[in-house]
């Protein structure tokens, strides 16, 4: 992977967000019909926070069966303190990022507005996809 690329060639551009008022039932919805691990909380197009599958499901056991998440809102669970890309920062700096705060998805803003997520999976499926040269690996 040449990791001097932009972020924009890696992340996913077509998002599911919620707004900071949404209840929770909004967000347990969009994670179980959904394969995804992070939900962006926006206002209008701007990033507020982000909820994380692992953090909801922690504030799910930790409210009780009994909670109405229709009643809880979103702002309640999200983490606000984000790093942020712009789309034209390299593939290094994410990398960078996941590896010293030990995040799993990277909000990338443009002009103030959220244009996308990467995240770690999104890195792997990459690799995954990449060719192995196996002349490059064998001893002359």
């Amino acid at each position: 992977m040449n990791v001097l690329l932009p972020v924009s060639e890696f992340m996913a551009k077509d998002l599911i967000t919620v707004g900071e008022g949404d209840g929770l039932n909004e967000v347990k919805k969009i994670f179980d019909d959904h394969n995804i691990h992070h939900i962006p909380v926006v206002h209008f197009k701007e990033i507020k926070g982000m909820i994380s599958k692992t953090d909801f499901l922690a504030y799910l056991k930790g409210a009780g069966k009994d909670a109405d998440l229709s009643k809880i809102d979103a702002k309640k669970v999200m983490t606000t303190k984000l790093a942020k890309l712009a789309p034209e920062d390299r593939v290094q700096i994410a990398i960078d990022l996941f590896t010293l705060n030990r995040f799993h998805a990277l909000p990338v803003v443009d002009k103030g507005e959220l244009v996308g997520l990467i995240t770690t999976h999104d890195l792997i499926i990459a690799l995954s996809k990449e060719k192995i040269h196996l002349e490059d690996y064998k001893h002359h």
